[in-house]
């Protein structure tokens, strides 16, 4: 055996060594970190869609990311993304044709909100904002916030995103947010809506149901998860429900439309209580979409323009109080 055959070994002896003392008080050796999946980024070419969306539409539910040397990602983000900043953002929607937004803050910022506050502050009223925020931030944090266009916070029960986490810390937070008249977001794993609606239906502030509840869409309308969730939509008047993620719902790939009778279901069941969104730039989605093509789908779930025009301007003028 030569030297370094014997130096190698000998460091394979050692690590075993600790390995088993670790055991043996107890605790195993640590586990080597998972490397952060990278995600896709949105298509750069958004079509300009057939249907022209009335005035004063609002995008209730997209992201803005970075750029990272401004606003820089959380150390612990669930995964990776090319930057989609302002610019990219208000191009899209000049595109497709959308006046109002609602910013929901991506895990990937963690509890920094500044890149959704900075961008509501350059919006002249047409921006609004969801926060992420934790148990720990003070009153004074939330109230600036509050003035800083925030009207809610997001909660998302994914494992992929941090899972259920405390729930103790999730009760004391509404309640906290509720004095500031907020609404919560909530994100789902799906089939879980009827386990989490005794805590829904308890809640002291209204609730919007993100991605129509992370319906699948090869499940059919007669899915134990969408009747809880069309059950649940129609007997609680704090519910909402986003009529987002038609790609994500899909089990046949573009155009989507399978999952096209999930959003019509919804909006047919709650016709006040809907309100639309692209989920620009479309984080950890199977099958990219155009945001063209997604306007486009909108005639086929709403068919008449009374109902285009509560789901897209006046529901969400109402929710999240535009002026």
């Amino acid at each position: 055996m030569n030297r370094r055959e014997c130096l190698h070994l000998l460091t394979g002896l050692a690590g075993a060594a600790r390995a088993s003392q670790a055991r043996a008080q107890g605790a195993e050796p640590k586990a080597e970190s998972k490397p952060i999946p990278t995600i896709d980024p949105p298509d750069p070419n958004p079509k300009t869609p057939s249907f022209k969306l009335p005035p004063k539409s609002c995008d209730s539910h997209t992201h803005i990311f970075g750029p990272a040397s401004r606003y820089p990602f959380s150390e612990k983000r669930p995964y990776n993304t090319a930057d989609a900043p302002l610019e990219m953002f208000r191009s899209v929607h000049e595109k497709i044709g959308v006046e109002r937004c609602v910013i929901v803050n991506a895990t990937v910022h963690g509890t920094d909100n500044r890149v959704v506050t900075d961008a509501i502050a350059q919006s002249e009223g047409a921006y609004k904002g969801i926060a992420n925020v934790s148990d720990e931030m003070t009153g004074k944090e939330l109230a600036a916030l509050d003035k800083g266009g925030i009207c809610g916070c997001r909660f998302a029960f994914l494992k992929r995103l941090g899972g259920v986490g405390d729930m103790t810390k999730f009760q004391r937070i509404v309640h906290r947010v509720a004095e500031l008249g907020w609404h919560i977001d909530v994100y789902f794993e799906p089939g879980t809506i009827a386990e989490f609606a005794p805590i829904l239906t308890a809640l002291p502030t209204p609730y919007v149901i993100d991605h129509m509840g992370t319906v699948q869409a090869a499940k059919g309308l007669d899915d134990p998860g969408f009747t809880a969730l069309l059950d649940l939509q129609k007997r609680d008047e704090k519910c909402w429900v986003k009529i987002t993620g038609l790609e994500r719902a899909s089990a046949a790939g573009k155009p989507f439309h399978d999952a096209v009778p999930f959003a019509k279901a919804l909006i047919d069941n709650a016709p006040g209580r809907v309100i639309w969104g692209t989920d620009w730039p479309h984080p950890n989605v199977k099958v990219m979409p155009n945001d063209g093509d997604l306007v486009d789908l909108i005639p086929l779930y709403a068919p008449g323009k009374a109902i285009q025009q509560k789901l897209l301007v006046d529901n969400p003028a109402r929710l999240f109080k535009f002026s």
